[in-house]
């Protein structure tokens, strides 16, 4: 490797003139000539890379280090002398099983129609960050859009995917399959939502799943509005342990199904605008 603008400081001429030179002798060289100039400069960086470095690299750092040199010439290149990187393959059978287990998006099946006329049709799942003393925690909820009333809630000092998986499970022991029949289960784009194990346990449930659109916070609405509120009404500091704190937050839980009345629900509790609607299908 040389630096051409070193060489003619030394060699006491400008680089254009070094240029024009250079120029003129790489024409005055064959085709195979060339070639054979710019493979040595290949084999070079190829080998001292143990023949891991890809075209595009080869190709960048000739740039940089000798001379300007097209890519596509060096993939050429290397193809015909056996010089491409040697990196491990794709398993084709591991990639199959791998299209039918992977992290999936779906459409935003809610479009932000929150009022409903029945509960247990429109379901909402989220987390949310809770600081206690040093250190987060994470609460996970499912949510009746229809009457406010939070069905199920795992309290966590990490945010491992058992959480979400324990939320759906008191879910599942509460109501029957047959009462979450074509249920709508709405949630963000967090990857609990969207990995394999969550979206079986859907499944299980006869749910249909949704989720809100990527960094819009409106689609989210209803389940902020539970943790603002909860959020503001709760005090934790005197709280010593994550057991103490995960039975004070269900018990603010209970109250807000059962003793806090919602403007927005005829003034009644969760609970009591549930028995509402019931009594009128």
């Amino acid at each position: 490797m040389f630096d051409s603008n070193k060489l003619c400081i030394i060699a006491k001429v400008s680089l254009s003139w070094y240029y024009k030179h250079k120029k003129l002798i790489l024409s005055n060289r064959t085709k195979e000539e060339r070639e054979k100039i710019d493979l040595e400069s290949i084999k070079e960086i190829s080998l001292k890379s143990k023949q891991k470095n890809w075209y595009r690299m080869i190709a960048m750092l000739l740039n940089l280090k000798w001379t300007v040199v097209n890519h596509k010439k060096v993939l050429r290149l290397m193809n015909k002398y056996n010089l491409l990187a040697k990196i491990r393959r794709r398993n084709p059978y591991k990639q199959i099983m791998k299209t039918n287990q992977e992290h999936r998006i779906v459409s935003n099946r809610l479009n932000r129609e929150f009022n409903w006329f029945s509960p247990l049709l429109k379901l909402w799942t989220d987390i949310t960050y809770i600081r206690f003393k040093w250190r987060w925690i994470y609460l996970s909820i499912i949510k009746d859009i229809v009457t406010s009333e939070i069905l199920s809630s795992k309290i966590s000092d990490n945010i491992w995917l058992w959480v979400v998986h324990d939320t759906i499970k008191e879910l599942k022991e509460k109501y029957p399959s047959w009462e979450l029949n074509n249920t709508l289960l709405h949630s963000d784009q967090w990857f609990h939502y969207t990995h394999p194990s969550f979206w079986i346990q859907l499944k299980e449930l006869w749910c249909i799943q949704s989720m809100s659109r990527k960094w819009n916070c409106i689609d989210n609405a209803p389940t902020e509005s539970f943790f603002w509120h909860m959020k503001d009404e709760i005090d934790i500091s005197l709280c010593n342990t994550l057991e103490e704190v995960a039975k004070y937050i269900e018990s603010y839980i209970f109250y807000y199904n059962n003793s806090r009345p919602q403007w927005s629900r005829k003034k009644m509790t969760p609970v009591q605008y549930r028995n509402h609607l019931l009594n009128l299908i």
